[in-house]
């Protein structure tokens, strides 16, 4: 794992459009590589564009894993960069409505959804903006002791184990001006979540957004990260929510989906296909995925 880390440190020092190429290979090489991940996003790309053809899916599939390369070669950017390249790549969209609610002292909850540009945003956004983020343990203790270190580098985050629980974020919440960064969109089983449509199934969602919410009294303001052509992220801030939350956990579960699923469709490729969201499925539905280990064997595109 540190021949690993050195590599990705020798990665950073080379020009920004390197890494992207070296990315777009990486991703090329693991679409082929990796068939039970392309099979799981495959899956999820049938569920939520049903309308494409078979052709759409995988030309669609195939960009994603270059962008999911590009992330993974970034890594050393995000870890061993000087801090003010990567606030270079990263440009704001409306920022003025998360800056205008600090200002006016209110309590903060960013929904962040999963896109792929999602870590050079933050690591951009952490060094303006303090945060409240959770963390999840990495197996390996060598990849866990680094992305521990890679998070504290601006000594500006606030991580909470994603064991403590929500009791744990609403304590750090009401002591802290720290905004809340909430990735809501994966699935973590059917113990406190809800079923509510994402692109039409029924899937598996945690309603913690709206309980926060209610118990913080914080605004809630999306922010989503695309990443442009010259490999560049912006950074859109969207307007505070209004009527949120509504006192209806199961509508305002429904209400985040629907606005993730009007930013996937705007930005297809950059979306996180190659988790199983739709891995927890009402009692007596099949698995979607079931089918993952003869595909993984007979899928030779």
């Amino acid at each position: 794992m540190k021949f690993a880390f050195k590599i990705l440190y020798w990665i950073q020092r080379l020009p920004f459009e390197m890494i992207q190429s070296l990315g777009a290979l990486i991703g090329w090489l693991c679409y082929y590589l990796i068939p039970r991940r392309r099979h799981i996003g495959m899956v999820n790309l049938q569920k939520c564009f049903p309308q494409w053809s078979e052709k759409q899916r995988t030309a669609l599939l195939k960009e994603h894993f270059r962008q999911m390369g590009i992330l993974l070669m970034e890594y050393g950017l995000y870890w061993y960069s000087d801090a003010a390249r990567i606030k270079k790549l990263v440009r704001y969209q409306d920022k003025h409505h998360l800056d205008d609610a600090l200002a006016a002292g209110e309590k903060v909850i960013l929904l962040y959804p999963h896109f792929t540009a999602f870590e050079l945003a933050v690591y951009a956004l952490n060094q303006d903006v303090p945060l409240i983020s959770m963390y999840s343990k990495q197996k390996n203790k060598e990849m866990d002791e680094q992305v521990l270190k890679g998070r504290h580098r601006y000594n500006n985050v606030f991580l909470i184990g994603r064991t403590e629980g929500l009791r744990a974020i609403i304590k750090q919440m009401k002591k802290s001006d720290a905004p809340f960064l909430y990735l809501p969109d994966q699935d973590f089983g059917a113990k406190d979540s809800v079923f509510v449509d994402f692109f039409g199934t029924p899937t598996t969602t945690t309603p913690g957004l709206s309980r926060i919410a209610a118990m913080t009294n914080a605004k809630v303001i999306p922010a989503i990260p695309t990443r442009h052509g010259d490999g560049s992220v912006m950074l859109r801030f969207y307007p505070v929510w209004q009527n949120f939350p509504s006192g209806d956990v199961l509508a305002d579960t429904q209400r985040m989906n629907d606005f993730i699923e009007a930013r996937v469709r705007e930005h297809p490729e950059q979306y996180y296909w190659l988790h199983k969201r739709f891995k927890t499925r009402p009692a007596g539905e099949s698995d979607f995925y079931q089918e993952t280990a003869h595909a993984a064997k007979s899928d030779k595109r």
